[in-house]
């Protein structure tokens, strides 16, 4: 039971963290939004504590599909 209710703060605030660290980056003001860049928040919040580690995360190429006509 212990583990039950320790595992889901955990993990929520290992995400707060990375969400921390994504705005001291300032990703979360940049004002050119594209798939690269939500990509680079979206691993940086992920990483989470291990920003503070050395851990630098970036998605530099994001090719999303086209839609069909």
């Amino acid at each position: 039971m212990y583990l039950s209710r320790i595992i889901p703060i955990l993990v929520l605030v290992w995400l707060v963290i990375g969400v921390i660290a994504a705005g001291q980056r300032g990703y979360l003001t940049d004002r050119e939004q594209n798939c690269a860049t939500l990509g680079t928040i979206a691993v940086t919040v992920i990483a989470g504590p291990l920003n503070y580690m050395g851990v630098n995360p970036k998605v530099s190429d994001c090719k999303l599909p086209e839609p069909s006509q």
